[in-house]
């Protein structure tokens, strides 16, 4: 169901799954597949399929609020950025990253959070998320 090849975009999702997708869409993958799954608030879950990617569920409205790509995603970002690119070629190709210190990841106003290893400065993942994310009601499952 993961096509660990295909295209990165903002806004919409990877990997061939699409962002606002409904949880129950995911029962046969995260029930065969889920290597390690989280609460990590009371609303949201996250179910990361091993060395693929993270998906990230509100559990007030069931929506796929954001897909973290990881080491084993092969698909590109803005058809030049993948995973395991240092932060400088990055920083390059797309310079509307900036660097967030609280949250520690490199943000872009398009839609898309890169995470990087703190020594080698190196893309670690790379996530894709709802435009509704930063929406007072987002929690609530509002959107």
């Amino acid at each position: 169901m993961i096509d660990n090849d295909s295209p990165i975009i903002p806004w919409v999702g990877l990997g061939g799954i699409k962002l606002y997708s409904h949880v129950s869409q995911f029962y046969d993958l995260i029930d065969k597949l889920d290597e390690k799954s989280s609460l990590l608030v009371k609303f949201f879950v996250r179910y990361e399929i091993k060395d693929s990617v993270d998906l990230w569920f509100n559990l007030l409205n069931g929506k796929l609020f954001k897909i973290t790509a990881s080491k084993g995603y092969n698909g590109l970002l803005f058809d030049r950025i993948h995973i395991g690119m240092h932060i400088d070629e990055v920083l390059q190709i797309e310079p509307s990253f900036e660097y967030d210190d609280f949250e520690e990841v490199y943000v872009s106003p398009k839609g898309v959070f890169i995470e990087t290893d703190p020594i080698e400065q190196t893309v670690l993942w790379i996530s894709v998320y709802v435009k509704e994310l930063d929406d007072d009601d987002f929690e609530k499952g509002n959107w």
